[in-house]
């Protein structure tokens, strides 16, 4: 008999779900399904330690190829939210509107959306609506990144500036550059033919004054990853803004459903979190 063979790709769905199933059962949220817009997906899920008071606030933006992901998912959720509550912080979980209804721009608009709903409801929920991080795994971390570098898609949504931003794994800085480069088809499905469009999307490209300090996690695994988050980081760094780069030897879907574990990673995020 043939040995076995498993499809990278075919690997890489089975290493996700994996890591996944592997997440902590999230707690409770409560308040739970909030609409801040009008459409069905303009939903969030708030998770609140006991007795909160002028609590920070950690809004999370799930990924998924600008296309598929869910704001209650165990590795979107799990970990990070029983972290955030026992560190006494407010963990808030975002759905938006996906592709194909809504391309990435619109995407954007839909966190910044999230983000001014978050900071006037959060006095409501215990929370301190002047310390608000974003966070952002994989699509959504390119979409956080992308509000901290272009803030007129923030203020346009009735927002204010956040504390700092935490981008987990993703591979669209330069969108630009990526998309002249062989890549995944997701990418053409995202972003399309038009170089205009890649130019205004690209967080590294529309980056033109010092955001809010930002912690840039990448997979060590994964080359471009780390290349574009460096490149992001030093325009940051150049305008005046603080900007790390932490690469950790995990996958895509472990720096997700791995962060909140007891561990240096965490730590470091954790530490990151502390200094705003």
């Amino acid at each position: 008999m043939r040995p076995c063979s498993i499809p990278p790709t075919v690997l890489a769905l089975l290493l996700a779900a994996i890591a996944s199933m592997a997440a902590a059962a999230p707690p409770r949220a409560a308040p739970r399904d909030l609409s801040y817009g009008p459409d069905p997906a303009q939903r969030l899920d708030v998770y609140r330690p006991a007795r909160a008071r002028k609590a920070p606030i950690v809004v999370m933006v799930h990924g998924g190829g600008w296309r598929i992901g869910s704001k209650d998912a165990r590795g979107v959720v799990g970990n990070k939210a029983e972290h955030a509550l026992a560190s006494g912080r407010i963990f808030v979980s975002i759905d938006y509107r996906l592709l194909p209804g809504a391309d990435p721009l619109s995407q954007a608009e839909d966190v910044a959306r999230a983000l001014a709903y978050v900071q006037k409801e959060a006095p409501n929920w215990g929370g301190d609506p002047a310390r608000v991080a974003l966070m952002g795994h994989s699509a959504g971390a390119h979409l956080v990144a992308l509000l901290a570098a272009a803030p007129d898609i923030v203020r346009a949504q009735g927002a204010k500036p956040w504390r700092g931003t935490v981008a987990l794994d993703s591979a669209a800085y330069d969108v630009d550059a990526l998309m002249r480069r062989p890549h995944l088809p997701l990418y053409d499905q995202a972003f399309g033919r038009d170089p205009a469009y890649w130019r205004r999307t690209s967080p590294t490209l529309q980056l033109r004054s010092a955001p809010a300090p930002m912690l840039l996690v990448c997979s060590s695994q994964r080359r471009l990853s780390c290349a574009q988050a460096e490149g992001f980081a030093r325009r940051a760094v150049a305008l005046g803004a603080r900007a790390t780069v932490l690469p950790v030897d995990l996958n895509h879907a472990q720096i997700n459903a791995d962060l909140g574990l007891p561990g240096d990673y965490t730590a470091q995020v954790e530490a990151f979190l502390a200094s705003l």
